[in-house]
């Protein structure tokens, strides 16, 4: 295996990986998967435009589940996408 170069900064390392093979420089048969269970994606506030009656219901909802309605949305948008994305590549392990 060839050793990986130092790198100055991010831009460096990132023009590095984006003209090399990595498997000239990691043996990827020992990966093993990381667990970071204390690491939250990234947020981004967005504006969304709900007919009166259905944020109604949705807090409705979640009053019954005891959680924020914000929270509960997040749940149910993730739900369905990752249905959606098994209706398009049904081997898509998630993950």
């Amino acid at each position: 295996m060839k050793e990986i170069p130092e790198f100055r900064n991010e831009d460096e390392e990132r023009r590095f990986w984006s003209e090399h093979d990595s498997t000239e420089y990691v043996d990827w048969s020992k990966a093993r998967r990381g667990l970071f269970p204390n690491l939250k994606p990234s947020t981004k506030t967005i504006s969304l435009r709900l007919p009166e009656s259905m944020l109604e219901e949705l807090k409705l909802l979640a009053n019954k589940k005891d959680v924020p309605y914000q929270s509960l949305v997040k749940v149910f948008l993730s739900e369905r996408i990752e249905s959606e994305l098994q209706k398009h590549d049904p081997q898509k392990i998630k993950g």
